[in-house]
């Protein structure tokens, strides 16, 4: 991925989330379908996981309002 002209290194599932909100985009994507499309939802998987992986890409991303938290639903690239 490419910010400002300069590539950043994501994590594959990094990348897989970022490639699905962007297919989504403007769309509120649900908590439950992240996890079962980048994880493939497995019970073992807590749900703080994606929070982690959403807090770590904002910040390589350089930009926090980018993908926004859409309360107790999920989350959004405008």
């Amino acid at each position: 991925a490419f910010v400002s002209g300069k590539e950043v290194q994501l994590a594959v599932k990094e990348y897989e989330l970022l490639a699905l909100l962007m297919e989504n985009k403007g769309q509120t994507v649900p908590r439950e379908q992240i996890l079962e499309s980048v994880w493939n939802y497995d019970k073992e998987i807590e749900s703080r996981t994606l929070d982690v992986h959403i807090r770590l890409l904002r910040q390589k991303l350089n930009n926090q309002k980018l993908i926004e938290t859409v309360r107790g639903v999920g989350y959004r690239i405008s």
